[in-house]
């Protein structure tokens, strides 16, 4: 059993030794360090060219993460205004700052995303911004329980059911993954359509 109190799993991820795993407003996500993103390729069995999401609890944690012309971040800060905390992730040009282990192949972007559901929220305002993606084995569809996530993972840690019964109350949590919008340099490119239409 790796159900624990979300205090330990926010000590777990902070310590990069763990693999975690929590609620959003789309699909439950896998989580780690971004410095320690191998955890989850390994776990997954994730080619190296699909890279993670970024994901922090408000924009102002992200975009040290990127880097663009002031235009640009403009732009970007609208669109996230517009749509954060919610169910996109915007590709964006990556800053120095994003570790190796993000996005081993092509270093050139990363996806960023605010959820909007408080467990995730509460747990990311603690751990800072951490490298996420679905939780699945590579390929397979999204698992939607504790349950399932500990059968297939059994060394990721999840929250123990009190500590989902007594969160505030949050959105109903989407089947669908998130949309993912590229910024292409003058404009936003669909690479998945998910739970929000993108209107720009």
């Amino acid at each position: 059993m790796t159900q624990v109190s979300i205090a330990s799993l926010i000590q777990g991820a902070i310590s990069g030794d763990y693999i975690v795993s929590f609620p959003t407003d789309t699909v439950p996500a896998l989580a780690a360090r971004p410095d320690r993103a191998e955890l989850i390729f390994a776990a997954k069995g994730r080619r190296q060219d699909k890279p993670l999401i970024l994901m922090a609890a408000s924009a102002e944690a992200l975009w040290p993460y990127v880097q663009g012309s002031p235009g640009e971040f403009n732009l970007w800060q609208q669109v996230a205004a517009s749509y954060w905390p919610g169910a996109l992730t915007l590709v964006l040009p990556a800053s120095p700052l994003v570790p190796a282990a993000m996005n081993a192949i092509d270093r050139s972007t990363i996806g960023i995303r605010v959820p909007n559901f408080p467990v995730a929220l509460k747990i990311l305002g603690q751990t800072g911004p951490l490298a996420t993606t679905s939780a699945n084995l590579s390929g397979q569809a999204p698992l939607s329980s504790v349950a399932e996530i500990e059968a297939q993972f059994p060394e990721v840690l999840t929250l123990v059911a009190t500590e989902l019964a007594t969160a505030p109350t949050a959105p109903t949590a989407s089947s669908l993954p998130s949309t993912v919008a590229k910024w292409t340099g003058g404009g936003w490119e669909i690479l998945r359509q998910g739970a929000i239409e993108l209107k720009c």
